[in-house]
Parts: C-alpha cells; sequence; structure tokens
C-alpha cells in the first residue's frame, strides 16, 4: 500500500495527463523522481511507443556523477536527454512533471534540458 504523499502525487499526475498527451510532432517528456535516481523518457503516445529513454543510471550519465539523486545529477541528465532528443529530431516537447512540484531536481533538469535546446 502507498502511503499518503504518494497517493496525492499520483493523483496530481492523473489530473495533469488528462489534459496532457505526447503526439508525433510534440512528443510527451515524462519525469520520474525516485529518492536515488531520475528517469526521463520521451514518449508518444499516439501510438504509445518509448521514443528515447534515459536515467541517472546510464552510464553516459552515471559517469559524471557522485550520486544519481540530488540536483547536478538532475542537470546532468536533462543536457544528456536533450543531446540524444536533438540527435534523434526531437526539438518540441510536452513537459510531463508526474505530479511532482516545480522545484529542486525537477527544475533543475527541465533549465537545463532547455539549455541544451529542448522547447517546452
Amino acid at each position: 500500500m502507498l502511503n499518503v504523499k504518494e497517493q496525492k502525487r499520483i493523483f496530481r499526475h492523473e489530473r495533469i495527463r488528462d489534459g496532457l498527451s505526447g503526439t508525433p510532432d510534440r512528443p510527451r517528456l515524462c519525469l520520474h523522481r525516485s529518492l536515488n535516481n531520475l528517469q526521463a523518457q520521451i514518449v508518444d503516445d499516439s501510438v504509445g511507443k518509448i521514443l528515447i529513454g534515459k536515467s541517472t543510471l546510464a552510464k553516459d550519465v552515471k559517469s559524471k556523477l557522485k550520486s544519481g539523486g540530488n540536483v547536478n545529477a538532475a542537470t546532468a541528465l536533462g543536457e544528456a536527454l536533450a543531446a540524444e532528443a536533438i540527435k534523434k529530431g526531437i526539438k518540441k516537447v510536452a513537459f510531463d512533471r508526474g505530479g511532482y512540484m516545480y522545484h529542486g531536481r525537477i527544475k533543475a533538469f527541465a533549465e537545463a534540458a532547455r539549455k541544451a535546446g529542448l522547447e517546452f
């Protein structure tokens, strides 16, 4: 059974997802935060396919980090995901923060991805 905080986050995420979906022109960039890591995926919801997936556990990101669960890790992940997305021709995305508040690691990830060239 999930704790109350996690249940509230899931409820917020479902509410956000009602008005947000990924299309071929503008896929959805969804983010998941755990205590020790961050995971990000770019998803085309029209066909239900994950176009790009990246985590702080990926070798190219993990080699730059001391810990995967802090703001520095979020920044590195944002830059790496944006570089891979631009390489595949994805420039515009719809940002799905996953029900998390837009501060700390989520904000650091988003700002790094924007700085690296993604538009949202």
